[in-house]
């Protein structure tokens, strides 16, 4: 019977696991070492600007623990969405830490770097021939919707990492990937069942979240012609059928169906057995082939920011904080349209936090908070706009009345200068689909040997 091992270490690449977590899934002699890199979840700044999210020391650390473990079992490394976003940029950044790590350890490597950043005028091209879609809640596409991205990543399937694989790669590099397809690859690629090597895929993207303890440790998962088999390697945690079933509600608008670039995984009817008290078996999934398409991400740069934030305890402010909220604001618009500056050229944003910050809902009749975090955002075309819409609130924020007759209050700036720059901010641009000819027709593949 054909299988595959494979141990996913991380739910992140950055976010590391205990020692004894990790050399556990090692000494599971896994056929193959794969996690992802990245993630949209921290919203569009890291794909805007190309840049990573987690601390380059903490990647390193992470990477070097596979790639030790890799060449001492002989067996393939996987990461997809590389610094964050997937970005070129992001590619050739963990393409170096690769190379320091080897370099460090002694280690020769066969390295495959695939590159999945897009360009505009290819899109615009496929947009015209009406081969680009919108996904759920995004609009439809227009002739300037491209050239505005600074950056526009492809989510690679199964198919670059494969042939990647197929070129004797030690360690493969990938730029933005759907989660599943960095785990799904090298089972497909060995005949194991199809929907149970994507829908394993889907259990384990998020590495120890499909257990009893999620910052235990990392999974692992033995994959045949009929399904999988799922366990954590940490010695203190389990896979129960509820914990792992659960996992197809994770990022994930139907319980039971999963898209993928090249079909889709359908559940419904997958079986979900507890072998012991920490192994689950999955049996039934199903997969079926589509038209074969590709997600795209963009991000363009949606203006300049800057904060300022105020600790308030005021009781008068407390009984009613979007009454002054209220005042504040007309009272200080009133002023700024003396200066004829533009209303669409800026906004202004307030969060009150211990009233209804997180929720966006008004709280129940009759509380009163004790104190209130205030959080104004000034978002603008320019950083020198909305830091000077930001200064002209700021006596204000620090002392204004509920009511213009009253003496002024004083509230509290924790920080001097009150206004912090936050620099250009971002917004995603698209979250569509494009129909291709073939599985790699929008990535590149380049090796590298490292000696």
């Amino acid at each position: 019977m054909n299988t595959c091992r494979v141990f996913v270490p991380y739910g992140a690449l950055g976010t590391g696991i205990a020692e004894e977590s990790f050399d556990a899934g090692v000494r599971m002699k896994p056929d193959v070492i794969a996690c992802d890199a990245g993630s949209t979840d921290s919203g569009p700044y890291y794909l805007g600007t190309g840049e990573g999210k987690y601390a380059r020391d903490s990647v390193k650390e992470d990477l070097r623990r596979m790639v030790k473990a890799g060449h001492w079992l002989q067996a393939p490394v996987l990461v997809g969405s590389a610094g964050t976003c997937g970005t070129d940029g992001g590619v050739d950044g963990l393409a170096d830490i690769c190379r320091e790590i080897c370099k460090e350890e002694g280690i020769p490597a066969k390295l495959a770097k695939i590159y999945t950043q897009q360009n505009a005028d290819m899109l615009e091209a496929k947009d015209r021939e009406h081969k680009i879609f919108p996904l759920a809640g995004a609009p439809q596409t227009d002739g300037t919707v491209f050239e505005q991205c600074t950056n526009i990543v492809a989510l690679a399937g199964a198919e670059p990492f494969q042939e990647a694989l197929l070129r004797k790669a030690d360690i493969v590099l990938c730029g933005r990937a759907t989660d599943t397809a960095i785990i799904a690859a090298m089972p497909l690629l060995r005949g194991c069942h199809e929907g149970g090597a994507w829908h394993g895929a889907k259990l384990a993207e998020c590495g120890a979240l499909c257990t009893t303890n999620p910052s235990g440790g990392g999974v692992f998962l033995t994959f045949d012609e009929l399904g999988f088999t799922i366990e954590p390697t940490s010695g203190d945690s389990c896979c129960t059928k509820y914990s792992v079933s659960a996992h197809m509600l994770y990022e994930n608008a139907d319980p039971f169906c999963l898209r993928e670039p090249s079909g889709e995984l359908d559940t419904k009817n997958a079986v979900y057995e507890e072998l012991d008290e920490r192994r689950v078996r999955v049996t039934g999934s199903v997969f079926k082939h589509k038209p074969y398409t590709v997600k795209l991400e963009g991000a363009a740069l949606a203006g300049y920011q800057t904060v300022t934030i105020v600790g308030i305890q005021d009781r008068r402010v407390m009984k009613d904080p979007e009454l002054w909220i209220g005042n504040l604001k007309q009272f200080v618009e009133s002023k700024i349209r003396k200066y004829q500056i533009p209303e669409t050229d800026y906004n202004v944003d307030f969060k009150l936090y211990g009233w209804s910050a997180v929720s966006g809902t008004k709280p129940p009749e009759g509380y009163v908070p004790r104190e209130l975090g205030l959080v104004m955002t000034v978002t603008a075309k320019t950083q020198a706009l909305a830091t000077g819409v930001a200064k002209m609130y700021n006596p204000y924020l620090l002392h204004f009345p509920v009511n213009l007759k009253e003496q002024l209050p004083t509230f509290a700036f924790p920080y001097s200068p009150a206004e912090t720059e936050r620099g250009p901010v971002y917004e995603f641009k698209l979250l569509h689909a494009v129909e291709v000819e073939n599985p790699l027709e929008l990535f590149r593949i380049e090796m590298v040997v490292i000696s």
